[in-house]
């Protein structure tokens, strides 16, 4: 991977309106692009329609879409890239067709979602809701939650991309991994009654 300057200097000028800093962004960010893809398509369900690729050229192309941004650095675009993949494939999942007699999403618990299942669509529109949810109560929390789980961010990068200490990181990702259990685990129980 390429130093954070070089990077950080390309994305200040493709800010500024030079498209050949694009043209030398990409191929400098194409791997971890690819990585954080591959990551999301792991947790999918088999025979998604949607491919890495597509992932990551979807992904690309809203990015290229966003004006104004104030790119801080490698680490902050890396985490924009996951917000971004990230909504591609709940937008995904929530405009499936479902087959007659498919229940719309099961919630499940963090830890369920991240293990294979024949039927991902619905577990990452349940994972996103109660995301949605904690951001409502805390935001950062959330944030924490889509760089590291969604995004597969470190915490070393996840500390970059929002400004905080690495130990905050920690706290706030194992605080935020037992809300989201519990209130999973609320979910589940209130659609057994």
């Amino acid at each position: 991977m390429p130093s954070n300057p070089d990077v950080t200097m390309l994305l200040q000028a493709w800010r500024g309106g030079d498209q050949q800093a694009l043209g030398r962004l990409v191929p400098l960010v194409r791997t971890e692009i690819h990585r954080l893809a591959g990551r999301y398509m792991k947790r999918e369900r088999p025979g998604h329609v949607l491919q890495t690729t597509a992932l990551v050229n979807e992904a690309y192309l809203r990015l290229i879409d966003w004006k104004g941004v104030s790119w801080q650095n490698r680490a902050h675009f890396l985490g924009v890239a996951a917000q971004i993949m990230r909504h591609i494939l709940v937008d995904f999942a929530r405009k499936r067709p479902r087959a007659e007699g498919e229940q719309e999403a099961v919630h499940v618990s963090l830890d369920e979602a991240m293990l294979l299942a024949p039927e991902k669509s619905t577990e990452v529109v349940a994972v996103d809701d109660a995301l949605k949810a904690l951001a409502v109560f805390d935001a950062r929390k959330s944030r924490i939650v889509e760089l590291r789980y969604f995004g597969g961010l470190s915490v070393e990068e996840t500390a970059e991309v929002l400004g905080i200490a690495t130990i905050t990181v920690i706290r706030e990702w194992n605080k935020a991994k037992a809300w989201l259990y519990r209130e999973l685990s609320r979910q589940v129980e209130s659609r057994k009654c």
